[in-house]
């Protein structure tokens, strides 16, 4: 069963699609990735080349997936990720419900990707509001890092306790389950480790694995946790289960790169390693 994943693609490294679908293939799912930009390399390398891909021709690849039956039968779930522009956002809602007619329950994970502390915002001011009001509602899982959860909700987010009232706000919007990606706040436990939160309203979990030490840190981090958290939820839906192995995979993944001292996400070295990591970070209860 494929998933429909809406993301930016790179030539060189491992951020949106060329994250996930090389991350959803090793482990054995299918994947038909619909891009929204096309880039050289990822922005934060100082310079790059390529453009946004029109919200049209964005359109007309779900719509020729969609016209091909054999094919789209076997559609499983929607991803999407980095939007490129703000008109892609009524596309990515149009392929979510057109995913689902005859599939009211059909998952959607949206990453919702705005930014992060440092650089700050980087995409156009007008695509977080379309993300609130028309994505957010449409998903099943949203897995925003804390940049995100704070411009998504207006919260502060400044300790435990805030940013799980902000994961429970954007519960309230629609999605069964919420994924902070990155909970760096004083306080909650393991509170040096690199830390996720996930809950779904009746619970609250957090998962910590080891900060690496990392010169410069690689790009795609979110993206990929994104796509091994909704694969292994598509296995197990508890919200908790899920969560510990997206990130055991993830920092399988990061270990590698760390050893290889790679610029980029070693994914490839680390595939093997994605199904089955070396250590199992438990999801902590809170």
């Amino acid at each position: 069963m494929s998933v429909l994943s809406l993301q930016s693609h790179v030539c060189a490294g491992h951020v949106g699609n060329a994250a996930a679908v090389p991350a959803l293939q090793a482990l054995g799912r299918p994947v038909w990735p619909v891009h929204t930009v096309l880039f050289s390399n990822h922005p934060g390398h100082g310079r790059f080349t390529g453009h946004a891909v029109e919200p049209a021709w964005v359109a007309d690849c779900v719509a020729g997936l969609a016209d091909l039956p054999v094919a789209w039968e076997e559609r499983a779930a929607v991803l999407s990720g980095y939007l490129g522009v703000p008109g892609t956002a009524a596309v990515v809602a149009w392929a979510v419900d057109r995913a689902r007619a005859g599939r009211p329950d059909l998952p959607y994970l949206c990453d919702p990707v705005i930014g992060d502390a440092l650089p700050g915002r980087y995409v156009d001011a007008a695509i977080p509001p379309l993300m609130r009001d028309h994505l957010v509602p449409r998903a099943t899982i949203v897995t925003p890092n804390l940049f995100e959860l704070r411009a998504l909700t207006g919260m502060p987010c400044h300790d435990l306790a805030t940013a799980l009232a902000a994961a429970r706000w954007l519960l309230g919007r629609g999605p069964r389950a919420v994924v902070v990606t990155s909970v760096d706040v004083p306080d909650g436990p393991e509170p040096g480790a690199a830390r996720c939160l996930v809950t779904d309203g009746a619970g609250a979990w957090v998962v910590a694995s080891p900060r690496l030490a990392f010169p410069r840190s690689p790009h795609g981090a979110g993206d990929l946790l994104s796509a091994l958290y909704l694969h292994a939820w598509l296995d197990d839906p508890r919200p908790q289960v899920a969560l510990s192995q997206a990130v055991s995979a993830l920092f399988a993944v990061l270990e590698e790169t760390w050893r290889r001292g790679a610029p980029e996400l070693a994914l490839l070295a680390a595939r093997d390693r994605l199904a089955r990591p070396p250590r199992l970070w438990p999801a902590i209860r809170l």
